[in-house]
């Protein structure tokens, strides 16, 4: 069955930097269009990074642009998200997702805090 398992939260000071990663397994990851979204307290969840199947042109949006940098190796079915200049208000559950044909998969979320 579809896997996406998410790695790499924590607690990291103000101006820090995280990795996250997100391994994917049961489906063809080569083909599929991966993205990394967050969740808040008493937000609904949004769009953090998104990239194609061929690691082209990724997606941010203009708020995170300069500061995130969303990256795939296809080879190990692996989707990173490499988060820098961290602020208070990044703090939120992040969730990576693979999107294939109408199929739309989640992974269980990992915890990103960052104290002021």
């Amino acid at each position: 069955q579809v896997q996406l398992v998410e790695s790499g939260g924590g607690l990291v000071q103000a101006g820090g930097s995280l990795r996250l990663s997100c391994i994917a397994s049961g489906f063809t990851f080569s083909s599929s269009l991966m993205s990394w979204y967050r969740e808040a307290p008493g937000q609904e969840r949004e769009l953090v990074a998104q990239i194609t199947p061929s690691g082209v042109s990724p997606y941010y949006p203009h708020s995170l642009e300069g500061r995130f940098t969303i990256s795939r190796d296809n080879g190990k079915a692996t989707v990173n998200l490499q988060m820098n200049s961290l602020k208070p208000e990044d703090t939120a559950v992040y969730y990576c997702n693979a999107a294939f044909g109408i199929s739309s998969y989640w992974g269980q979320g990992t915890q990103v805090t960052v104290s002021s």
